[in-house]
């Protein structure tokens, strides 16, 4: 179960064209639960397959699937202090990419994961301005894990800013490895890496 988990955050940290601006869905007004419901029926239909169709289906799917993700939000705390650093350009930058990394790596990884899990819910909650929507699943190496989904609203439509799993968070995760990569380098060698496993996903 922690590959879900990893997928989603290690692979920013191996990961500059600038990549060409993400087109969101616009979805209808949907609970939190109904979001992250939403949310895995996309990423769940996403298939390993590089059939021309079947690529087309699985950017509508992952496009979809990213509309339920406030990709701005999760980069700027994931970024943490080093985001108000940035310039205008580069923050839009760092956003799509991370967006894009979302589509090619982290959601058709997550796809082969969840493919066959049973999904239970347990009762969504109110936290502080978030909603946290709680899911268990079975795994039959992992056995029975609980993953929480943390949503903020905005403009009517509940987003995922975060998923803890087991007590640790993906977007804090992302952001401990991205620090390391920036003290040690810079930004740019960070997007530079970002690059680089986006476009071997690509391939």
């Amino acid at each position: 179960m922690k590959k879900f988990l990893s997928t989603i955050s290690l692979v920013v940290l191996m990961v500059v064209i600038v990549v060409p601006k993400l087109v969101f869905a616009v979805s209808p007004e949907r609970g939190p639960q109904a979001s992250v419901e939403y949310l895995l029926g996309e990423i769940r239909q996403i298939k390993a397959d590089k059939n021309q169709t079947i690529k087309a289906e699985n950017q509508k799917h992952s496009q979809l699937a990213l509309s339920q993700l406030n990709v701005a939000q999760i980069s700027k705390k994931a970024l943490g202090k080093y985001w108000s650093q940035r310039s205008d350009s580069e923050k839009k930058m760092f956003q799509n990419l991370l967006g894009e990394l979302f589509i090619h790596v982290a959601f058709p990884s997550s796809a082969k994961f969840f493919a066959e899990l049973d999904l239970i819910y347990g009762k969504t909650k109110a936290e502080k301005q978030r909603m946290v929507v709680p899911l268990t699943v079975v795994h039959e190496k992992e056995g029975e894990v609980g993953i929480d989904f943390r949503l903020t609203q905005t403009k009517g439509q509940w987003q995922v800013v975060d998923v803890v799993l087991d007590g640790v968070s993906m977007r804090n995760n992302l952001r401990n490895q991205f620090y390391k990569v920036i003290s040690k380098k810079d930004f740019n060698q960070l997007t530079r890496k970002m690059e680089k496993k986006l476009k071997a996903a690509k391939r």
